[in-house]
């Protein structure tokens, strides 16, 4: 079928067409994917007095309400001393509060009898840089901290799920349905997202979410690189990252100019909405229908992309496929296709390695793309800007990732920047604290290295698997792509723990996952497989290739030694 785009062109008026159409919906997945770093934000807070306050004191500062405190909190040790009306004296602290016994004269430190009390009145927040968020509509701080916190790995974890489930669904009923219904579904559950009355409920429609919008991200990478001839294929399918790109970037802008959250979150879900209206007039891929015998379908596919790109001299099928398979079309239309599942990823040993090197590396990235991305807003300076700029450096990363790949091949551009990300890694580790510009510098590069692996990694291992498993190759590497997803936002709470933590564990993961990349084939240049037959044919192959390779050096070897202890008997008898 690769012979189609000789054909018909391999970036046309259609593949346009078809690629900036499918394209624009992956600005929603990145909006959705980043979408909580402001959803669930935590401001500054403290538990909440009582009853109406007459005197507040914090450190040597008197102030007359609470509001005019956030300016001068400096640690979240920090506590309040307020007085109320009737007299009496408490000592506000973020997750519990103390009445004074016996004190009327309201000074910072106290070291007379207190009283513990929880903070049954609630809590008071620092509304200066946002007006609402899930944390302080719902109270997730002190004892419910863990909550807010898991929002964002409970979004990767139905991603995760999202990713398997559509990814083999898309290999056994197409391509294009599952488009059209993931993209629908991110933006009824996007939009139903602002209006969940609960926490429940919100991580409820928000795990919904997410299995539709890795469905779509997953399915749209395989529908493009079905569509694209090898000449645009590189370009064509890295540029889906940007667009990805692109809605963090919006996510930024959207955080920045509107605080309320759920207002946040429906303006952030109308960017599905065009591609909703769209996606209907998308047509299959040929690549599929081809798989599952119907050439007929095939057929009118390629003469739309005749017509769309104004090719003179129309080609039939029987010029793009085997002789045996277009038997097919004198009688019926399909064929009984048979089912697949991820088992066939591990059809033999060479499978088999390929297979587990490759979901390594989509581990390595996410987990690497994620920590910088989710650690970006805590680095210090304007957290959207930061955020901004993560999104930002991504565009030329996958410039240079497309230059690399086109030149240097798949493999020796993927290997090189995973081992780079470990450098980067380590420097981040060395850096003193003071030193906050330099670190966020690093960690944009780290950004920018992490994500040339994490954008190529979609394509190499769509080129790596026959059309038959492709979707499953790519969702099942999406699943360990989300496994690490959801353990990013875990690593960056390790910084508690240690401050360079997630750095350390990113690092060593590149580094394992840059030297496992070097044992991986090469692609470039080389058309896509269609049945597991071509596939086992040429490992076969490859295999042979390696083995004579391995053979002749060893003879080489042989010989050299041999005509080396010739050399050293001749000098000896000489000597003598």
């Amino acid at each position: 079928m690769e012979g189609l785009f000789d054909y018909v062109g391999h970036f046309g008026r259609f593949q346009a067409y078809v690629y900036f159409t499918s394209a624009f919906q992956a600005i929603a997945c990145g909006i959705h994917y980043l979408a909580s770093v402001f959803i669930a934000v935590t401001p500054k807070y403290i538990c909440r007095p009582p009853g109406n306050v007459s005197f507040i004191l914090l450190h040597n500062e008197t102030l007359s309400q609470i509001n005019e405190v956030w300016g001068l909190w400096t640690s979240p040790k920090d506590h309040l001393v307020v007085q109320q009306g009737n007299g009496d004296v408490w000592e506000l602290h973020r997750c519990h509060r103390y009445k004074r016994e016996g004190s009327s004269t309201p000074t910072y430190t106290y070291d007379g009898n207190q009283t513990l009390f929880s903070c049954s009145d609630g809590y008071e927040y620092d509304f200066t840089n946002l007006q609402s968020s899930i944390v302080t509509d719902w109270d997730l701080v002190c004892d419910h901290e863990w909550l807010a916190k898991l929002a964002q790995p409970t979004f990767m974890l139905g991603v995760l799920i999202g990713a398997v489930a559509f990814g083999d669904i898309a290999d056994r009923v197409g391509r294009q349905l599952i488009m059209r219904i993931t993209s629908t579904c991110q933006f009824v559950f996007g939009v139903a997202v602002a209006f969940t009355f609960n926490y429940y409920s919100f991580v409820i429609v928000r795990f919904f979410l997410a299995m539709a919008s890795s469905g779509y991200l997953v399915v749209v990478f395989v529908y493009v690189t079905e569509y694209v001839g090898i000449k645009a294929r590189t370009w064509a399918s890295m540029h889906i990252h940007a667009f990805f790109a692109v809605g963090v970037m919006v996510v930024a802008c959207v955080g920045y100019l509107v605080r309320t959250w759920w207002i946040y979150q429906i303006i952030l879900s109308i960017f599905t909405l065009p591609f909703v209206l769209c996606c209907w007039m998308l047509p299959e891929t040929p690549f599929w229908l081809h798989s599952q015998g119907k050439y007929k379908e095939v057929e009118r596919v390629v003469a739309t992309m005749e017509k769309w790109n104004k090719v003179s001299t129309p080609c039939k099928l029987s010029e793009l496929c085997p002789a045996e398979e277009n038997r097919e079309l004198s009688g019926k239309d399909t064929k009984p296709a048979k089912t697949h599942n991820v088992l066939d990823l591990f059809h033999n040993c060479t499978f088999a390695r390929r297979t587990i090197s490759v979901w390594l590396i989509w581990f390595t990235g996410s987990l690497g793309y994620y920590v910088f991305a989710l650690n970006s807003v805590n680095l210090g300076g304007n957290e959207y800007l930061n955020l901004f700029l993560t999104g930002a450096v991504e565009i030329p990363s996958y410039i240079v990732c497309c230059l690399g790949m086109d030149k240097l091949g798949r493999r020796n551009t993927l290997a090189p920047f995973l081992l780079l990300s470990t450098v980067i890694c380590v420097i981040i580790m060395v850096i003193p604290k003071d030193f906050s510009t330099i670190t966020i510098v690093m960690s944009m590069a780290g950004k920018f290295s992490i994500g040339i692996a994490f954008g190529l990694i979609y394509l190499y291992t769509a080129e790596l698997y026959p059309t038959v498993i492709r979707s499953l190759a790519v969702g099942s590497g999406s699943m360990m792509c989300r496994i690490g997803s959801v353990v990013a936002p875990f690593c960056v709470y390790l910084t508690e723990v240690w401050i360079f933590m997630p750095q350390l564990l990113v690092g060593i993961m590149a580094l394992l996952s840059g030297l496992l990349t070097l044992m991986l084939p090469e692609t470039l240049g080389k058309p896509l497989l269609n049945t597991m037959e071509e596939a086992a044919e040429k490992v076969a192959k490859e295999e042979s290739t390696r083995k004579t390779l391995s053979e002749a050096n060893g003879i080489v070897m042989e010989k050299l030694e041999s005509s080396n202890a010739d050399m050293s008997d001749e000098s000896l008898m000489h000597k003598l």
